[in-house]
């Protein structure tokens, strides 16, 4: 019998409720950033090209994901991930659940990084959980295809469009240059981020298993 890749061990299933620790922990960070306003720790600990480059705050490829810039934003990040990450969770058990989040939390980071290196964007500042959101919806997808989503609570939509559909307007908003001061990269860079998880550590490819299930 192979022997089995070190990088595909799967964790003894457990459930402990990361997602609910995740989104606690968010909206702590949060709280300290406004409340703390002698020091503006949200630029210390959001993902900036030379805070990185010249002060060496590698941390902060880490720390981004739990900085959020209004209580808006944190509130919808974080509802996404409570409407989502725990029933991810319960599927793959909160160790898997978190080594995923965070993998493509990071990898959504690097990227964005090395774009705005690149581009010359080095004022920029990348805050928010949603690459890392973005993946656990991409991943919900994987695991209930057949899952209907009503945006707005109205209009149906099978998980796997509505990923399609973030997909292509993240897409054109990048191009046209709407939505300022969203990092639509790095919510593809989720997606992508999520797309390698599932390739490398789990040996699925989520496109076949979509087409897969559309096909009966």
């Amino acid at each position: 019998m192979a022997r089995q890749l070190f990088f595909r061990k799967p964790f003894r299933y457990s459930f402990f409720n990361a997602t609910l620790i995740l989104i606690l922990l968010n909206f702590a960070a949060f709280a300290f950033c406004s409340l703390n306003r002698t020091y503006n720790w949200t630029a210390m600990l959001s993902l900036n090209v030379i805070c990185v480059n010249h002060y060496h705050m590698f941390w902060q490829f880490f720390t981004y994901m739990f900085m959020h810039g209004s209580f808006s934003h944190i509130f919808f990040n974080m509802l996404g991930l409570l409407m989502f990450g725990i029933t991810l969770e319960r599927a793959i058990g909160s160790k898997e659940f978190l080594l995923f989040y965070f993998f493509c939390g990071l990898l959504s980071g690097v990227c964005s990084y090395v774009v705005y290196l690149v581009s010359g964007q080095i004022y920029a500042f990348l805050l928010g959980a949603s690459g890392a959101l973005y993946a656990v919806l991409f991943a919900y997808a994987v695991f209930f295809p057949r899952s209907i989503i009503y945006i707005w609570g109205i209009i149906p939509v099978p998980a796997p469009i509505l990923v399609l559909l973030y997909a292509l307007i993240e897409i054109f908003d990048q191009i046209f240059g709407y939505r300022q001061g969203v990092a639509h990269l790095t919510h593809l860079f989720g997606f992508l981020a999520a797309y390698l998880y599932f390739v490398i550590r789990m040996g699925i490819h989520p496109i076949k298993i979509w087409k897969n299930e559309y096909k009966k």
